[in-house]
C-alpha cells in the first residue's frame, strides 16, 4: 500500500480527525482520535485523543509522527497504527500509557456518503464522514495498568475534516445488540452562509440489515435541538433523542486548523432514543454507553 504524509499538499487552515469508538461487551468503552492540524500560516502538527466514560488524555505529535494513506483507511500516529483491520497502540505520554491490539471484523460503510450533495460544497467548513457503522471486536488493551478486554465488543468508525467545527452542533452516536444489532449516530448544526446561516441535520440508523437515512438534502429538520437532546423530523420518519444523564470530559477541536476550542462530551452518556416510521413506533431504546456533544461557541 503506498502511504505518504496525508495533506502533504493541503495548505492551512485545516484538519482531519478520525474516531474510533471501541465498546466491551461488559459495558466498557474506549474512544481514539487521531487528527492531523495545520494552522493558517500552514504549520502542521498532529494529536491523539483518548477518551473513556469518565477521564480524558491529549497527546501531542509533531507532523513527521503522522502519514496515511490515501487508498483506504490507514493512519500511522507515532507508534500507533489505525486501519479498516484494527488498531495497534504503543503510546506512552505524561499520566498515559496505552498498548495493546484490536482486530475490526468487517466494516459497515453506509450505502452513500452522509453528506449527500453537501460534499461537492468546497466551502463547507467542516464535512463529516462514516467509515463503519459497526464492526465486531476482538483483542486486549492495557490502560494505565487496566486491562480491557475487547473480545465480543462492538466497534463505530467516523472522521471529520475541514477548517473548523460548527459553531453551534449537536452530536450523538450509539450501537447495541438486542434484540436486534441497531447503530445510529446524528449530527445538527449550524451551517454558514455567505449570508446569514441555516441549519443542517445528518442522520443514519442501521437496524436489521436495513438502513435510514435523514438529511436535510432529504427534507429532513430539526424540530428540536439542545444539550437535552433533539427531535428530527422527515416525511414519514421521526427520530426523538433524549439526554438522561451525561458525564461531560473536555476534548480539544479544531478552529481555523488549530487545536484551540474546548468542547465537552459523554462518551458513556444515557440517551433514549426513539424512531417512528409513519407514526408507529420502530424501536425505543435507552443505553448508558451513548456518545453526546453539544456545544454553542
Amino acid at each position: 500500500m503506498k502511504r505518504q504524509n496525508h495533506g502533504e499538499k493541503q495548505r492551512g487552515p485545516y484538519f482531519e480527525g478520525w474516531y474510533l469508538k471501541c465498546q466491551t461487551k461488559a459495558g466498557e468503552a474506549l474512544a481514539l482520535i487521531p487528527a492531523l492540524h495545520i494552522d493558517a500560516a500552514s504549520r502542521r502538527s498532529a494529536s491523539l485523543q483518548v477518551v473513556t466514560g469518565c477521564r480524558a488524555w491529549q497527546v501531542d505529535f509533531p507532523c513527521e509522527a503522522f502519514d496515511a494513506s490515501r487508498e483506504a483507511f490507514s493512519v500511522r500516529l507515532g507508534e500507533s497504527v489505525f486501519s479498516s483491520e484494527g488498531m495497534a497502540l504503543d503510546v506512552d505520554a505524561p499520566g498515559l500509557v496505552l498498548r495493546g491490539r484490536l482486530d475490526f471484523g468487517p466494516l459497515t460503510p453506509l450505502a452513500s456518503d452522509i453528506m449527500g450533495p453537501f460534499r461537492l460544497f468546497a466551502r463547507m467548513e467542516c464535512a463529516h464522514g462514516v467509515v463503519s457503522m459497526a464492526h465486531s471486536l476482538s483483542g486486549q488493551v492495557m490502560l494505565n495498568g487496566e486491562l480491557l478486554d475487547f473480545d465480543d465488543g462492538m466497534g463505530y468508525i467516523e472522521t471529520d475534516r475541514g477548517r473548523s467545527f460548527p459553531s453551534a452542533y449537536l452530536w450523538t452516536q450509539c450501537l447495541w445488540a438486542q434484540p436486534q444489532p441497531v447503530s445510529l449516530m446524528c449530527a445538527v448544526a449550524a451551517i454558514p452562509l455567505p449570508v446569514g446561516r441555516f441549519t443542517g441535520c445528518i442522520c443514519a440508523i442501521c437496524c436489521g440489515g436495513r438502513e435510514f437515512r435523514l438529511a436535510t438534502y432529504r427534507g429532513a429538520r430539526a424540530e428540536r435541538w439542545s444539550e437535552d437532546g433533539a427531535v428530527i423530523r422527515q416525511v414519514r420518519y421521526r427520530l426523538e433523542i433524549d439526554v438522561l444523564r451525561a458525564q461531560e470530559l473536555s476534548l480539544r477541536a479544531p478552529v481555523q486548523g488549530e487545536m484551540t476550542r474546548t468542547i465537552r462530551e459523554s462518551l458513556c452518556a444515557k440517551v433514549r432514543y426513539r424512531f417512528y416510521i409513519q407514526n408507529r413506533l420502530f424501536f425505543d431504546h435507552t443505553d448508558e454507553r451513548a456518545s453526546f456533544e453539544f456545544s454553542r461557541s
